[in-house]
């Protein structure tokens, strides 16, 4: 493929995802069209396919940018002491973030939701459960860590899709989604404990701003660096 057609092809990429990052953030998943999202992006609809077959792709992108920086943000504060705290920071943000409005509580609702998306979240993260608490379940196999990540994440899903009030606060749902998915992999109940408490003492608030602020830079500013090559 020549070199112009596939920097256009990458710009065009661009455009999209920065268009549907402001839409996403401001309407939600559902109410946003493939069309609104070319208009904002100044393409064609048509153009729109080329990139992304449909929009459930095009949210697959985002998610893997979004829980990559959060994944970083989660590890610069917890360290690698102990991989179970940084299970938890990560798990925690996710929560926080989906309670910032309501178009981000949808868009990581749909992510748990739509097949594509939920089996990526399944995959990605298998691996990485069998690490932290392979040594809560010695015996577990790599099949057993997938059953339970799906488990787990649709703990999440559900917790999510709750707004929190006065009876269930911020802090009373993270405390009870980490004593369920850690109980279900094995981790002493005093080590549950000690990980929320823990996570309780973070500012989870400023950090899931922060990571939607980076998401949204990210967009622009690889928009902007490939812009940069084509002049």
């Amino acid at each position: 493929m020549p070199r112009g057609k596939l920097l256009n092809g990458l710009v065009t990429q661009q455009k999209v995802l920065r268009a549907a990052a402001a839409l996403f953030l401001e309407k939600g998943y559902t109410r946003t069209t493939t069309g609104e999202i070319a208009k904002a992006a100044g393409i064609g609809q048509s153009s729109f396919f080329h990139v992304f077959p449909s929009k459930e792709a095009l949210l697959l992108e985002l998610v893997k940018r979004m829980f990559s920086g959060q994944f970083a943000l989660a590890e610069q504060h917890s360290g690698e002491q102990d991989p179970v705290l940084l299970y938890a920071v990560e798990t925690a943000l996710q929560l926080h973030i989906a309670e910032l409005t309501e178009p981000l509580r949808e868009l990581y609702v749909m992510a748990y939701s739509l097949p594509s998306i939920a089996a990526y979240l399944y995959k990605s993260t298998t691996k990485r459960l069998q690490v932290i608490f392979g040594p809560y379940l010695p015996e577990a196999q790599p099949k057993d860590f997938y059953e339970m990540e799906i488990a787990s994440a649709n703990i999440m899903r559900g917790f999510m899709s709750v707004p929190c009030d006065v009876y269930f606060t911020m802090e009373a749902k993270i405390s009870r989604f980490l004593d369920c998915s850690l109980k279900l992999y094995d981790v002493p109940k005093e080590k549950r404990a000690a990980i929320t408490a823990a996570v309780l003492r973070m500012d989870l608030h400023t950090m899931a701003l922060g990571i939607i602020q980076k998401t949204v830079q990210q967009a622009e500013k690889g928009f902007e660096a490939l812009t940069e090559k084509q002049i």
